[in-house]
């Protein structure tokens, strides 16, 4: 984690207006109650209304790439951001939508890191994206021998969501939630 505190402070449930409790009833329902990077987003309502928006278009199923593959996207860019918070939970979604724990080690060693070439090639899309803010013509044209245009466009957006969150919470200094744990590689940053 870059701050060992939260520079904005998440909202406790009786400190919340009706504004910022009307902008987080789309994640009230969840099984881990409500996150901390929605009741520190929640001091912006407007902003957190349109962020869950577009952050359940690309975590829906209207999202093209299956969700496993989707996942490693996520996970490749919030290690590369050197996002704890991020990381974390998406370890644990990736587990859920069928990534081994030695899967997700490996996102950490990059696109050589022994991936099926459909795979490996959406890490490298990602660092692409990530470096240089652009897909290179022979990754697209790889991308394009394992994936829909549809789905290719998807990895592009799911890569800028997961970047502009990832500078959101290392920015604001989001704290895990209760019961997790940092992987050890993303300590101290």
């Amino acid at each position: 984690m870059r701050l060992t505190q939260p520079r904005i402070a998440p909202l406790a449930d009786g400190e919340m207006t009706p504004d910022q409790e009307e902008a987080l009833k789309p994640v009230r329902n969840g099984t881990m109650g409500v996150l901390n990077i929605f009741r520190t987003l929640a001091r912006a309502p407007k902003a957190l209304s349109r962020f869950n928006d577009w952050g359940g278009y690309v975590l829906s199923r209207r999202n093209d790439l299956p969700a496993r593959e989707r996942e490693i996207v996520i996970l490749r860019i919030g290690y590369l951001c050197k996002s704890g918070y991020e990381f974390t939970q998406h370890s644990r979604i990736g587990l859920q939508s069928g990534l081994t724990e030695a899967e997700i080690e490996a996102i950490k060693r990059g696109a050589g890191a022994g991936w099926k070439p459909a795979d490996a090639v959406l890490i490298k899309a990602s660092d692409e994206l990530h470096h240089d803010h652009f897909v290179t013509d022979a990754t697209w044209a790889e991308l394009r021998k394992h994936y829909t245009e549809k789905q290719c466009m998807d990895l592009v957006f799911t890569v800028g969501q997961y970047t502009q969150v990832s500078m959101i919470l290392n920015t604001f200094g989001v704290q895990l939630d209760e019961g997790q744990t940092l992987d050890p590689e993303l300590k101290g940053y």
